[in-house]
């Protein structure tokens, strides 16, 4: 037999995150169809047949990747630009033989790249879980050759062919993904690609054309959600809601199937979302951690040719000064920066896992979620739990009526046990755990007839309490199919139709129930009925939203709702929890805008009803031009793509593998709390780095600036090379302490982000008054040393001195800020600058100094030393307040 013509690709596969307009409802083929292009037939294929499409179409295996080694993750960690200045400046220094500059540099180096590889090496080994989804062996059913009957057996899952037909049981892996060609009693456990919780009924009947299939809340009654019995989206994860199709990776709940593989190894959908698990896009503190680099870079580069050509040009200075020149580029780079950053996140990372079972997969993403205004979210799951609970059970004259529900549970009950379901539906239960029991029991079942999705109806006969020789007839399920049989005028019909659309408008699921007598004995009659009233329902709120969203609106963050409910079911839940709804947009509106106007539509708009994941990945994209940092809380296959597009990807625990994998933050639950406690711990870290970048950066610019000036006014160095690394090292170890400080109480109530922009209007305003101070010091010395140029080693221990004494003002001024007159106990960043100012004051008359060129200070000097930081200390803080009046701080 003929290969036959290509397989035809019945699902296409997960789509890349970009958007493609408009998609088209493309006919689903029938089974003849399929079995046509697979070139098979339910008997199954031959053993060659199978052998000759095993070497076309390869084993079927999930693609693996393998993780990079420590060699490569070095280099290229060392690929950041930061890391390569520092670099090449150590590198520099080594080849004019100033060998404690290169020392300092290189370790400093090799420290960041080690953390940095580290890292990246527990995010590469985040996919070795995949295999455990997929199964070892499979039944399937062959021949020997054509005139052969098919016979069954187990064979290794991997020669596993496209075409062969397989047979499925209870707590079997899916080992490919299959179109059904018989099942009994089937449901699938799907979370591995969907994270739906509840196992999703399937069936080898035709295809639904609308990719929801059948699902419980037609026995209930008129859903405007588009959901299935659980209550999960179905809009949203499209094909694989398609009754008919089962796919890799999924699992066997109950029942049993006869299947043909359509689709193995590297073609199926478990592969391509597989697949899309490579580099990321940069997030948020990716982009402006590059962004300050690139300031830092351009001052670094500059510092060493301007230090050469003006010592030459002014003073007759050749290539000695080469090591001064890199000291003081060093001295302007904030070296400790990828220390400081990493004890920070670490920190706060090892907090939420000890205190709150909140996992941090990728230390930046910590920062993230600081900087994070808008945190997507689904409805269900997240805001609503996976079950529906009962609102109101009215009359015909709309008032409360709870015999209305009565009969409503009593159908429910019976159809449950006289159809020999395996348990009920979602919205069966939420009737069951509302009605009373007692009333249940009251009534003695006859017969049922199950739900059918052609009558969207389900009917119990039950024997009439004190009426010997009658029956009750009750039906209860889609309003308009119960009204259809009641006995009702046209009129009052019409009335209860659109009380029933106006409960259901509101974001309500609705139900009808109606009665009827009959003699016993008698065949049901669904005719003739009597109308008794609607029970409508709504999702069950997760019993924490409310709260944890009020607490992230006060921290500014923005909740958006992208959902594949109805608009008017995510609408009543936000208004449920107090989310204020400032726009609803629907798919179909949203595949009519360009990505301008999404953009700009994108901030203004809540709630994203009847969304697909492509269009989950283009909002969140627009929401990022927008300039907005983004989280994403997903736990599907199909959430995938947006997860990995936003700034913070975020996944529960029991999340679909891939997806946990993949998540930055892994949360102990589907709880807002948990995020609420994240977002708080990524600003307290975000605060600190970005209080360490604006206090070193505009201390070490300030003292560039005066090292260059004075150093064109002396006849001499105004400090030796070992002397401005000794100091640099003193001011590191000192901000270390920003690590484990605490910021303050106004800094968690807003997103923590650094802009370089604002960053570097900081730095130079704040820096050229470090330089102000630091030739007001040059004018000390001069006065208290009667002469500068008689002495080196007291104007070197001079401006050694003051140079600890005003980075450590600094230090404690610009980080408490504003709040320098609350009373705060001291912290550690305090502690730290007093240390550092003893360090400044003593040293230069220990032992240690002497080794170093420093020399003990006449007292005068002290005197005058204590006058310039005083009107230094007081100029900071005039700066600081009014920078904070004009401006909210950079971070």
């Amino acid at each position: 037999m003929s290969a036959g013509p290509p397989l035809p690709q019945l699902a296409p596969p997960l789509k890349a995150p970009e958007f493609t307009p408009t998609p088209t409802l493309t006919p689903v083929p029938t089974l003849l169809e399929v079995l046509r292009g697979l070139d098979t037939g339910p008997r199954g294929l031959t053993e060659g047949q199978a052998e000759e499409r095993l070497g076309r179409f390869g084993e079927n295996r999930v693609p693996d990747t393998r993780d990079p080694s420590w060699a490569r993750l070095l280099a290229r960690s060392a690929r950041d630009p930061f890391t390569a200045v520092l670099l090449c400046l150590g590198l520099v220094s080594a080849a004019v033989y100033a060998w404690g500059t290169a020392s300092v540099i290189l370790l400093l180096v090799a420290v960041s790249c080690v953390l940095r590889a580290s890292g990246e090496h527990r995010a590469d080994r985040s996919t070795a879980g995949l295999r455990r989804l997929v199964a070892t062996t499979v039944t399937v059913q062959r021949r020997a050759d054509e005139d052969t009957a098919p016979a069954t057996r187990e064979i290794p899952v991997e020669e596993l062919v496209p075409g062969d037909v397989v047979r499925l049981g209870p707590g079997d892996l899916v080992p490919a993904d299959v179109r059904l060609l018989r099942s009994t009693g089937l449901t699938v456990h799907q979370a591995a690609l969907t994270g739906e919780s509840a196992p999703v009924p399937k069936s080898a009947g035709e295809s639904d054309p609308t990719g929801t299939g059948p699902t419980g809340t037609d026995i209930a009654g008129t859903d405007p959600a588009g959901t299935d019995t659980a209550g999960t989206d179905t809009a949203g994860t499209g094909v694989f809601q398609q009754p008919h199709l089962c796919f890799q990776g999924t699992s066997v709940a109950s029942g049993s199937a006869t299947a043909v593989v359509t689709a193995t190894g590297a073609d199926t959908r478990f592969a391509a979302a597989h697949r899309r698990t490579g580099k990321p896009p940069a997030t948020s503190f990716e982009r402006s951690v590059q962004g300050v680099s690139w300031i830092l870079i351009r001052f670094a580069l500059l510092t060493p040719p301007l230090v050469l050509m003006a010592n030459a040009a002014l003073r007759g200075r050749g290539l000695e000064t080469l090591p001064f020149a890199v000291a003081v580029a060093v001295g302007l780079t904030p070296e400790m920066l990828p220390v400081l950053v990493t004890t920070c996140l670490a920190r706060g990372a090892t907090l939420l896992a000890r205190t709150h079972d909140v996992i941090v997969r990728r230390l930046p993403a910590l920062h993230d979620i600081g900087a994070m205004d808008v945190l997507c979210v689904d409805k269900t799951g997240t805001l609503t739990q996976d079950r529906p609970v009962v609102d109101r059970a009215v009359n015909a004259e709309g008032r409360d009526d709870p015999e209305v529900l009565r009969w409503a549970a009593a159908a429910a009950w019976w159809s449950l046990q006289l159809a020999d379901l395996p348990a009920p539906d979602a919205l069966d239960e939420a009737l069951l755990t509302t009605a009373d029991e007692d009333a249940l029991m009251a009534y003695d079942g006859v017969t049922a007839l199950p739900f059918d999705p052609a009558r969207r109806l389900v009917t119990v006969v039950v024997r009439t309490p004190g009426r010997l020789g009658t029956h009750t007839l009750i039906t209860k399920g889609a309003a308009e199919a119960v009204l259809e049989r009641c006995s009702l005028p046209d009129e009052e019909r019409a009335q209860l139709r659109a009380l029933a659309a106006a409960q259901a408008a509101d974001g309500l699921r609705v139900l009808a129930v109606a009665t009827a007598e009959r003699p016993a004995g008698t065949r049901p009659h669904e005719r003739g009925l009597t109308f008794r009233g609607l029970v409508t329902l709504r999702d069950d709120l997760v019993p924490t939203a409310a709260e944890a969203l009020a607490g992230l609106a006060e921290r500014g963050v923005t909740v958006t709702v992208l959902t594949g409910d109805h608009p008017g079911t995510a609408v009543r839940t936000c208004r449920d929890l107090g989310i204020p709804v400032a726009g609803v947009l629907t798919a179909d509106r949203l595949d009519t805008l360009t990505d301008p106007e999404l953009t700009e539509l994108a901030s203004r708009t809540t709630v994203f009803a009847r969304c697909t994941p492509e269009h989950k990945t283009r909002i969140t994209r627009a929401l990022q031009t927008g300039g907005h940092t983004v989280g994403f809380l997903g736990d599907g296959v199909n959430d995938l793509p947006a997860l990995r597009t936003a700034d913070v990807g975020l996944a529960p625990r029991d999340a679909a593998g891939v997806t946990r994998d993949n998540a930055d933050l892994v949360l102990a639950g589907k709880d807002l709390t948990a995020i609420g406690h994240a977002v708080a711990a990524g600003r307290h870290a975000g605060g600190n780095i970005a209080s360490y970048l604006r206090i070193t950066l505009s201390s070490n610019l300030g003292n560039v600036i005066a090292m260059l000036s004075a150093g064109l006014l002396l006849p001499f160095l105004p400090m030796l090379p070992a002397q401005v690394l000794v100091q640099n090292l003193c001011f590191d170890a000192a901000q270390l302490a920003f690590a484990y400080d605490r910021p303050a109480p106004s800094a968690l109530r807003r997103p923590t982000v650094l802009e370089p922009r604002a960053l570097l209007r900081f730095i130079v305003g704040f820096g050229a008054l470090n330089a102000v101070a630091d030739l007001a010091t040059f004018g000390v010395l001069a006065f208290a040393l009667r002469g500068p140029g008689d002495d080196e080693a007291l104007f070197h221990s001079g401006w050694f001195t003051e140079n600890l004494l005003t980075q450590a003002v600094v230090m404690v001024l610009l980080s408490l800020g504003a709040r320098g007159t609350s009373g705060r106990r001291p912290g550690p960043v305090t502690w730290s600058a007093a240390a550092l100012a003893a360090t400044g004051l003593f040293l230069p008359m220990s032992a240690l100094g002497a080794p170093l060129g420093l020399s003990p200070l006449p007292g005068v000097y002290y005197g005058l030393l204590a006058a310039v930081l005083t009107l230094y200390a007081a100029g900071l803080m005039t700066a600081r307040a009014r920078q904070e009046r004009r401006s909210p701080p950079v971070a």
